[in-house]
């Protein structure tokens, strides 16, 4: 069993940058896809970001390309979200999620959640 738990979300101003953190325990984080996920109220949750456990490849979505960046700590058992140029259309809540499959953005694809933290952007 896998616990994780999700910090550094804030309110910030539109063009501004915030890292969030996500730590893992109860287990192997060296062998785990990890995804970042966010939801807005009344709306399902979608993919943001990934990294793989096996050779810290990135992914993301179209929206946050060139602007978010995921990287992990194995040795801290931490991944990031750094994201930089905010805007208002990125206030969501924020999970961070744990997967054994290599590549996955499909939230039913991963096993483990945070338990998230809220982001807002104002204008």
């Amino acid at each position: 069993q896998v616990q994780l738990v999700e910090s550094g979300g804030g309110l910030v101003q539109d063009g501004e940058s915030l890292t969030l953190s996500c730590t893992a325990s109860g287990g192997t984080f060296s062998s785990y896809t990890m995804g970042w996920f966010r939801q807005e109220p009344g709306m399902t949750r979608v993919f943001v970001g990934a990294i793989t456990w096996t050779d810290f490849k990135t992914y993301y979505t179209d929206s946050v390309e060139g602007r978010f960046t995921v990287s992990r700590d194995n040795a801290k058992n931490t991944v990031y979200l750094q994201m930089n140029s905010l805007k208002p259309e990125d206030t969501a809540v924020y999970y961070c999620a744990a997967t054994r499959v290599e590549i996955v953005t499909d939230p039913g694809g991963y096993v483990y959640w945070g338990q998230g933290t809220q982001v807002t952007v104002s204008s």
